[in-house]
């Protein structure tokens, strides 16, 4: 029985190189070369781009400091500035002068015919004001004694005459020649207001109790008056009030 007709083959031609069937042999070995040359190309110009856009984008170390700089400011400009921490102020010393409440001590239409007192008498509101200032001016011509000590300042208000006269009270702990040293000054600095004021008597006498601290830590003087059980101040007392008639 007779096999399957052959392939007739074409006589080559010689000179001329031998066609290659499709599908017989491969070019892989000839392709792998120019791959490689191909991604090691795409490789350096991707380098090629990218270092100087890196070089170009990085910022610079003194630009990087400044920012830090400028941020950290900022916020320390936004944060309140710390209080320095409190100091306890020293306690200011007590005053040396002390003044005491206005006493009435009597009223009436003369020195000589004075019975009434305290509350019986119609206020000098003026006229106690400007003791009180004078007293205040002259606290350098108290006495400057080792203990606390007090000076009874007695002001008559004569309207029948228009006389004032300042002089010390016998419930002062000071008295005598010191004692009146105090009261010529408050006279020199007592300013007269005006005796054209609205009063209910002729003659008044009207009194402040002035305290003058000692050095600090002094003891009181053991002369100093005792306040009462209701805490009001003592009346003070006097001398019988000269006739100014």
């Amino acid at each position: 029985m007779a096999g399957p007709p052959s392939r007739s083959s074409f006589p080559s031609v010689p000179g001329e190189p031998r066609v290659r069937r499709l599908g017989v042999g491969s070019s892989s070995g000839a392709d792998r070369p120019l791959r490689a040359q191909v991604v090691v190309a795409l490789v350096c110009a991707a380098m090629l781009i990218a270092v100087p856009l890196y070089l170009w984008r990085k910022p610079s170390t003194k630009a990087a400091a400044t920012a830090a700089s400028a941020s950290a400011s900022a916020r320390g400009g936004a944060l309140p500035a710390a209080k320095p921490a409190s100091v306890a102020a020293p306690s200011a010393p007590p005053p040396r002068l002390t003044l005491g409440a206005v006493q009435k001590v009597r009223c009436g239409a003369s020195s000589a015919a004075s019975p009434n007192e305290g509350s019986l008498c119609d206020g000098l509101a003026p006229f106690e004001e400007a003791l009180k200032q004078a007293i205040i001016s002259s606290e350098d011509c108290a006495p400057k004694g080792k203990v606390k000590g007090t000076i009874n300042f007695v002001l008559t208000v004569d309207f029948a005459h228009k006389k004032l006269h300042v002089f010390p009270g016998a419930s002062g702990d000071w008295r005598g020649k010191q004692a009146r040293r105090a009261t010529s000054c408050v006279n020199a600095a007592l300013k007269a207001p005006d005796f054209n004021i609205a009063h209910q008597y002729r003659f008044y006498a009207i009194a402040i109790l002035a305290t003058y601290a000692g050095p600090p830590g002094s003891e009181p003087s053991a002369s100093s008056p005792s306040p009462t059980a209701s805490g009001a101040p003592a009346t003070p007392s006097g001398p019988a009030l000269p006739n100014f008639e």
